[in-house]
């Protein structure tokens, strides 16, 4: 097993919409995210307290998803040794300028095909006079307009099958599996991975249409639970689409909301309190489906479309039902 942390957190995301315009208001101005440059078709968004320079990269497209994940290596050292662990899978497609603030990126796939990138060079935020925080630990001024969101907490990726990328990301990149959900008839069909002492960075939950490479969700960590029901608020009062919640996981026991952006992916508010995986020999918890038919913490079930909304949306023709029913199976 290679070791824990040499992956020192995940840094920067890269979503794809077909409405930028509409996409980077509702960053700006419902999250709070400020924009700090733009590049080709891409514009660059940071959110408060990131010390990197990015946080989210949202770039034009034809369609809706997710485009690199970008981990930032722990030391030039640790760098090296991912990229010869990465290169022994066959999967590394090789170096590339990093985005603005990164310096040389080893870009591979993981076995659903989701683009990756690692990195250890960055460059850190520097807020404007106007942003400028009056604590002096803080990367930015807590903005006043919209949530306003924290940091980027985590991203859930839709696979076909869950446990290659799982495998994958803990024999090849040292996450720590923290917790899974296995069906009756042995099949997992969610994982929850850390690079950190946060209970997950990286998720994979089985996509009922069979297909690879699409995205859940991507998560933003608040401050408080409070902001959490400030979100939902702001939501109803301009136009924002609510999922589900606000509402307790049983899952890593996240405070969730679930919003759509004008482009058609799913976004988490998330706050997980003081709960934090701080023990090196952790054994991944597993919920069984009985365990998961009873729903949410405190009894909300699980909304059909948390099932059967992904992006890029696949079309119907194209789809690969895994089972007769999305949702049985996989109710989490």
């Amino acid at each position: 097993m290679p070791p824990l942390h040499e992956i020192a957190h995940l840094a920067h995301v890269e979503l794809r919409t077909p409405v930028p315009e509409q996409s980077l208001e509702f960053f700006t101005g419902y999250l709070g995210l400020t924009e700090v440059g733009s590049q080709g078709d891409s514009v660059f968004l940071h959110a408060w307290d990131d010390y990197e320079r990015t946080t989210i990269k949202l770039t034009a497209h034809t369609t809706s998803g997710i485009g690199r994940t970008n981990l930032r290596a722990a030391s030039p050292e640790a760098l090296q040794r991912l990229v010869q662990r990465i290169e022994g899978t066959g999967r590394g497609t090789g170096w590339q300028d990093g985005d603005p603030g990164c310096g040389p990126t080893y870009v591979f796939t993981e076995p659903d095909g989701h683009e990756m990138g690692v990195y250890y060079e960055s460059e850190w935020y520097t807020p404007p006079a106007g942003l400028a925080p009056s604590l002096k630990n803080q990367a930015q001024a807590r903005p006043a307009h919209g949530v306003p969101v924290r940091r980027l907490d985590h991203v859930n990726y839709l696979g076909a099958d869950v446990v290659p990328n799982r495998d994958y990301f803990r024999d090849t990149l040292g996450a720590l599996v923290t917790e899974q959900i296995v069906l009756d008839d042995g099949t997992t069909a969610g994982s929850w991975t850390t690079f950190t002492n946060k209970g997950y960075d990286a998720v994979w939950t089985r996509d009922w249409t069979g297909s690879s490479g699409r995205l859940h969700h991507i998560a933003f960590a608040t401050d408080t639970r409070e902001d959490i029901l400030r979100a939902a608020d702001l939501a109803l009062d301009h136009g924002v689409f609510i999922e589900t919640g606000p509402h307790k996981h049983a899952i890593q026991q996240t405070f969730f909301l679930y919003v759509y952006e004008p482009g058609g992916n799913r976004i988490e508010l998330c706050n997980a309190g003081a709960r934090l995986v701080i023990a090196p020999d952790w054994q991944p918890v597993d919920w069984t489906e009985a365990e998961r038919a009873k729903g949410q913490a405190w009894g909300l079930k699980t909304i059909e479309s948390f099932h059967t909304h992904g992006t890029p949306p696949v079309p119907q023709g194209e789809r690969v039902t895994v089972g007769s029913d999305p949702v049985e199976g996989n109710a989490w």
